[in-house]
């Protein structure tokens, strides 16, 4: 099949999205690429055999994973160099996205080779639209590092953001990520935290980072979680502004006023608070919202701490 691409003497390599819980969430275009490659490169094979036992697919699979040896991969390229057309897929949802993939198709890019991608379910997408929070803008951090400084320099980056921020999470380690999210972008900053999204048991909790973080500190988090932090309160808006009293968002954040100088002052130093709870120097926080705001930097650092 030479979909997407002219006909040649090499393949296709399809990157195809699967479902990210529930196996009804797939395209039928997904389905007749799937059935109709000569092979289908899998994160866990045995895991994708549900989705063939679901759909009738028979189509032969190999592991390919952020731990396949080298061999593998060039076994795949030389298939598609060979004509042989191939798909790509990973436990849940749409490959390279937080999963393996970007070896494979950085390699068949280089070489020349065409590509097709097979959109469908995103855990991404799905958190952003159930969370209530407003992104018109948004951001993908994917898994924060685990511990150390980057932990804390990416941290103080998306306590700043103004766009909305979209994280994946273990579930053993969910209860300390939005406690490190609560400390950073402040206690009263909109969130959702979404479990087993598309699942028998999806779970979706709305509030401030602080009240979810006091949650989930008593209890074991299971399943797939994706989060959604709400952007930091722009410049020009109050940061209460929009926001209903059950700290979850109404819709366009309608209401903005001006702020006078005393309060654009007030939410500047909120911000290098933020950043310093993130991890980062006060003098290097105080530069940044600077830069941003135009504000005052020894105003925003505080003329005694100066001294």
């Amino acid at each position: 099949m030479a979909e997407g691409g002219a006909a040649g003497a090499t393949g296709t390599l399809f990157v195809v999205a699967t479902p990210i819980g529930n196996l009804g969430d797939i395209t039928l275009r997904a389905l007749d690429v799937l059935k109709a490659v000569a092979v289908v490169a899998a994160e866990d094979t045995r895991l994708t055999l549900r989705l063939w036992a679901r759909h009738g697919i028979t189509t032969h699979l190999v592991s390919y994973h952020a731990q396949s040896a080298p061999a593998r991969e060039a076994e795949l390229l030389a298939r598609l160099a060979g004509g042989d057309d191939v798909a790509i897929v990973t436990d849940a949802g749409t490959p390279l996205v937080s999963d393996p993939g970007e070896g494979l198709v950085g390699a068949w890019a280089a070489a020349g080779g065409t590509i097709v991608p097979i959109p469908g379910p995103s855990a991404v997408l799905a958190a952003l639209v159930v969370s209530g929070i407003p992104a018109p803008r948004w951001a993908f951090e994917g898994f924060l590092p685990r511990k150390g400084a980057d932990r804390r320099e990416r941290l103080a980056r998306i306590a700043a953001d103004e766009r909305a921020t979209v994280l994946f999470e273990a579930p053993g380690r969910t209860a300390a990520t939005v406690k490190d999210l609560a400390a950073a972008c402040g206690a009263d900053r909109a969130a959702a935290v979404c479990r087993e999204l598309t699942k028998r048991h999806e779970q979706i909790r709305r509030g401030p980072l602080g009240e979810l973080a006091a949650v989930l500190a008593e209890e074991a988090t299971r399943g797939e979680v994706t989060i959604v932090v709400a952007g930091a309160p722009a410049a020009g808006r109050r940061a209460g502004d929009g926001v209903a009293a059950s700290g979850a968002f109404e819709a366009g954040l309608a209401g903005t006023l001006p702020l006078s100088a005393a309060d654009a002052l007030t939410a500047g130093k909120a911000r290098v608070a933020a950043l310093v709870g993130g991890g980062m120097a006060r003098a290097a926080a105080a530069r940044q919202i600077a830069r941003e705001t135009g504000l005052s930097r020894r105003a925003l650092y505080g003329h005694e701490e100066e001294r």
